[in-house]
């Protein structure tokens, strides 16, 4: 920012230099013809002036705008005093179709968080007449925005959790949260990020309802939608606990063979005490993972099936399906079916 104030302040004079060398009025009434205090060169007259370009420049642009719809893009910067700002560009299509990217100026923020941004943004069309009905996309580079409101959300959440002493505060508790990325073929990597979604999934919620009930973008909207209506199913929330629990089991294994130094002794007996576990989990775990999901259906509200009522899934139904129960579908169907899927992977994947 300082080295663009100081290119502009060096081309404006030079330009000054320009116009008295050539025209005999303006070197009257500036440079070295003229009274100390009217040469046009101090700092602030140099700043009115650029500053008056600027929103000449500015008028123009929103002029050759109209009425079209445009686009932003955003990204961070700090001045030499180390404070943060924003640097906004505009982009749209004009009455020639040529698509336009323009400058429109650097604000500054208390912080790069989304919702600094947020604010920022809308004073900014506020000054400059712009109308956000009009705003089709956003791009931003630098802070990862989304994730900034996840974190504020969710420290919310903890901070709330911590007062009721639903949760417990101590050293390496309730560190920050936020979701994480999956690798394509990691069961550690599926299970960490099942193990953040299901302690982060009221934030979870409350951001995608703000991007279905705000985003500028339909399309955003649009899948927000999809995507809430997903998650606050029970099927959803079954599953998650499901392959939660389950991947639980085989975590431990997973990251031994990963390891470069594994100790192909100690991974078979992994492999062995994963096969174990899973069946155990077959025998008895099916009462207690339903107590587990049926507690965190009613903690978030989620509508709950009746077991004995006849399974409606959420898809077009096929024809002449069997009619089976709640119940049958969810533990037979699902529960032990993708246990089976677990053991035989296991088995097929390391033999004798």
């Amino acid at each position: 920012m300082i080295n663009l104030k100081i290119q502009v302040i060096g081309n404006f004079l030079e330009l000054l230099k320009f116009l008295a060398d050539h025209n005999e009025d303006v070197k009257v009434v500036t440079l070295s013809n003229a009274p100390q205090n009217l040469k046009l060169t101090s700092p602030d007259i140099q700043k009115d002036i650029v500053n008056v370009a600027a929103f000449e420049t500015i008028n123009v642009i929103i002029k050759d705008l109209s009425d079209a719809l445009f686009s932003i893009l955003i990204d961070e910067t700090r001045d030499i005093s180390v404070k943060e700002q924003m640097a906004v560009v505009i982009q749209y299509v004009d009455k020639k179709g040529q698509v336009i990217e323009h400058f429109l100026g650097i604000e500054h923020v208390a912080n790069m968080n989304a919702l600094s941004l947020k604010q920022a943004v809308e004073n900014l069309f506020s000054r400059l007449g712009l109308s956000i009905s009009r705003l089709q996309d956003q791009g931003y580079d630098g802070a990862s925005n989304m994730q900034d409101i996840i974190r504020e959300k969710q420290a919310a959440k903890v901070a709330e959790a911590l007062n009721t002493r639903e949760l417990s505060s101590g050293q390496g508790l309730n560190q920050e949260t936020n979701l994480k990325r999956t690798g394509d073929t990691r069961w550690g990597s599926h299970y960490g990020t099942l193990v953040s979604l299901a302690s982060m999934f009221s934030t979870v919620i409350n951001v995608l309802k703000m991007i279905s009930e705000d985003s500028s973008n339909s399309k955003q909207r649009v899948e927000a939608n999809v995507l809430l209506d997903s998650i606050q199913s029970f099927e959803f929330v079954f599953n998650l606990h499901l392959m939660k629990t389950m991947l639980a089991i085989t975590s431990e294994l997973s990251q031994v063979l990963q390891r470069k130094d594994q100790d192909i002794v100690n991974a078979m007996n992994l492999v062995q005490i994963s096969k174990v576990r899973l069946q155990k989990m077959g025998q008895s775990r099916w009462t207690s993972l339903l107590d587990d999901i049926l507690s965190f259906c009613e903690k978030h509200e989620i509508d709950v099936p009746q077991m004995e009522y006849m399974f409606v899934a959420r898809e077009r139904k096929r024809r002449n399906a069997q009619e089976i129960t709640n119940l049958y579908h969810y533990r037979a169907e699902l529960f032990y079916t993708v246990l089976d899927m677990q053991i035989q992977e296991l088995n097929a994947r390391f033999i004798e």
